[in-house]
């Protein structure tokens, strides 16, 4: 199958064009970002997905299944920039899916999705409509993406399409949110709060991203790994200190004094869960997480080592 993968030079991205490579599928990228290392065999194209350059792409290349990995977050980029990648990329994919042929569509979003609230359930299903956008402005670039992707279910009946809301990473190579937000010695906690989080290993997201590819599953589909741990285990797990401060002053402190930067709407993310229910995946794909939340989290901490740690 002659796969497109926008957004290759990623790393999870990266890792799934090798795999579907190694698996005999025809892999072509597209991204902005440069990928010197790409493996001979993979054919890659350092074009923004909105210009022409990126339409040439499909238009000559005729692939079969288009894997949409192209959205940033408001951590990688700020302001209206970030919102028009995110929207308006999302809908040139789509347009072009159409314009030449594609079959397949596989959208990459990200559970955070929902949102976090108070009065969310603690197990979110494919069924739920976002919350508390207004309290984290930054996300609705990526939620409009993602409901815009899950339109093509009922605007183009011709595509096999699927939207995939995926957990947060945590493992090797120690990217990601979850990740940059445990970079630090001390890891700041809201007062009273110790919220569930759900992590995956990149190599189970690319298994995952393969599996929904290769059956070709068709709606919108939460995908998740071993059970939720609460953060206060992943911090000190991780060798972190957990630091709980009451939440105007951590509104103050966040950027400064070593602890990570945070928006103050994401506040929120550290206060309520955001905990998906899986199980459509698992029943459409037969998917299974390799790495259970202990293994995880101790490949994390040896990834990324605090100063002067000894494990």
């Amino acid at each position: 199958m002659r796969v497109l993968i926008l957004g290759i030079a990623g790393g999870i991205a990266r890792k799934l064009a090798t795999r579907l490579h190694s698996a005999g599928h025809e892999v072509i990228g597209i991204d902005v970002r440069p990928w010197s290392s790409a493996p001979q065999g993979i054919e890659f194209h350092r074009v923004d997905v909105r210009k022409r350059a990126a339409e040439d792409v499909f238009r000559r290349r005729r692939p079969e299944a288009v894997v949409h990995m192209a959205t940033i977050t408001a951590l990688t980029m700020r302001g209206g920039e970030r919102g028009r990648i995110n929207l308006d990329g999302t809908k040139a994919v789509f347009d072009h899916c159409r314009a030449y042929g594609v079959k397949q569509v596989l959208f990459v979003g990200r559970h955070t999705f929902y949102g976090a609230a108070p009065d969310s359930p603690l197990y979110h299903t494919e069924d739920e409509p976002p919350r508390a956008l207004e309290k984290v402005p930054e996300l609705a670039d990526l939620v409009a993406a993602d409901l815009f992707a899950a339109t093509a279910l009922w605007r183009m009946p011709e595509i096999t399409a699927a939207v995939l809301r995926i957990c947060y990473t945590l493992g090797a190579p120690g990217t990601g949110t979850l990740a940059g937000f445990l970079r630090g010695r001390r890891v700041p906690m809201v007062l009273g709060y110790d919220p569930l989080f759900q992590v995956m290993q990149e190599e189970d997201v690319v298994t995952a991203v393969q599996l929904a590819l290769e059956k070709r599953v068709r709606g919108i589909f939460n995908v998740a790994g071993p059970p939720p741990v609460p953060f206060s285990v992943i911090i000190r797990e991780t060798g972190r200190t957990p630091v709980p401060m009451p939440v105007f002053l951590l509104a103050r402190l966040l950027g400064r004094a070593g602890f990570p930067p945070l928006s103050r709407g994401a506040l929120d993310h550290i206060k309520y869960p955001i905990v998906v229910d899986a199980k459509r995946f698992r029943e459409a794909t037969g998917f299974q997480y390799a790495f259970d939340e202990g293994r995880l989290i101790r490949i994390f901490r040896e990834s990324a080592p605090l100063p002067g740690a000894k494990w």
